[in-house]
């Protein structure tokens, strides 16, 4: 069982109660303008987790506002890289502007999928990252592709379990497509997690256990629900004895090898 854990939400995203949410996590990841979020929304994000201290990190899209990033996009390694770079500076910029640090990058929605499976986006993804500040930690599926790709391109690599999405048999995310994809039952979302936490395995959608590294959880953060979600789970896991906490910048994620370190 982990002994400590970042608990991550993604933001930025429009939803009304953000302020509420921040509180019970340890890291967010900001939209950057692709799939939501505007340079004033961001702005006022990025100061919400500012005087919270909440570690911040980019949250890089296909360019999809109409589908808010969920639909998986015809594309290239070369446009994956050029476009991950393009949302990290114009994150970085506003971060910057109020004296905040960018902490961490993970994909969002379809594309976070799509480097889950896919080598040559993943590497691109990890690629853009490096070129951009190898000091960012890389989030990715527990155990995927793009985790892969971020330790070989000797990135910082943080594996990422979630707490309210069904798991298939190969350890991937059941699309949202399927309608057992969203954990909706706050109950349900709590036993999946103690089975991550003390077990490091989860139960798959159609009933197999799979192994995974949880170096950091997720919650998604345009649930309505999201804030009440977020303390319940939080309890959840200091109750289990995991200390729940961000990862700290310049050094390795927990159960990171040495060659990432």
């Amino acid at each position: 069982m982990p002994n400590r854990i970042d608990f991550n939400c993604d933001l930025g995203e429009g939803m009304p109660d953000e302020s509420a949410i921040l509180p019970h996590i340890t890291s967010a990841s900001l939209a950057c303008g692709f799939h939501a979020g505007d340079p004033a929304s961001l702005r006022a994000s990025l100061r919400a987790c500012r005087a919270a201290g909440v570690a911040v990190g980019a949250h890089p899209s296909f360019p999809d506002r109409e589908h808010f990033g969920r639909r998986e996009l015809s594309t290239t390694p070369d446009a994956v890289h050029a476009e991950t770079l393009y949302q990290l500076g114009a994150l970085a910029a506003l971060a910057r502007s109020e004296g905040v640090g960018l902490r961490h990058v993970k994909p969002h929605g379809a594309l976070y999928n799509l480097a889950a499976r896919d080598a040559g986006i993943a590497a691109a993804i990890a690629a853009a990252v490096g070129d951009f500040d190898p000091g960012l930690i890389l989030f990715g599926l527990s155990g995927s592709e793009l985790t892969a790709a971020g330790e070989r391109a000797g990135l910082r690599v943080a594996h990422e379990v979630f707490a309210e999405r069904r798991y298939e048999a190969d350890g991937r995310l059941t699309p949202r497509s399927h309608p057992d994809a969203v954990i909706d039952a706050l109950e349900a979302a709590l036993a999946q997690v103690r089975q991550i936490v003390r077990t490091g395995t989860v139960a798959a959608r159609t009933g197999e256990t799979i192994a995974l590294r949880a170096d950091t959880l997720c919650l998604h953060g345009d649930r309505p629900d999201a804030a009440g979600f977020a303390r319940r789970l939080r309890e959840a896991l200091e109750a289990e004895g995991v200390e729940i906490r961000h990862l700290p910048a310049g050094a390795s994620a927990p159960g990171a090898t040495a060659a990432n370190a």
